[in-house]
């Protein structure tokens, strides 16, 4: 009897412990889940500012050409 008893505490400290680590897989599944959200939305953002900082140095290059192609003439005032 006293083995009997043994092998079923053991048996239910197995499960017990099986329950705890499918608890804990879980929540780390759903938090890779967060963490993978944020980073596709932040490589979103940062792909959009690189777009954005091309666009400006295109038109920084468009009005340095305009400004070579033209005298500078310093104003009056100088």
């Amino acid at each position: 009897m006293a083995y009997l008893w043994h092998c079923m505490n053991e048996q239910t400290a197995t499960m017990h412990r099986i329950e705890q680590l499918e608890t804990k897989l879980a929540h780390l599944e759903h938090a890779l889940q967060q963490l993978s959200d944020a980073l596709y939305a932040q490589q979103r953002e940062l792909d959009r500012v690189a777009d954005r900082n091309r666009q400006l140095l295109d038109e920084l290059d468009g009005g340095a050409a305009a400004t070579s192609a033209t005298a500078i003439e310093k104003p009056p005032h100088y």
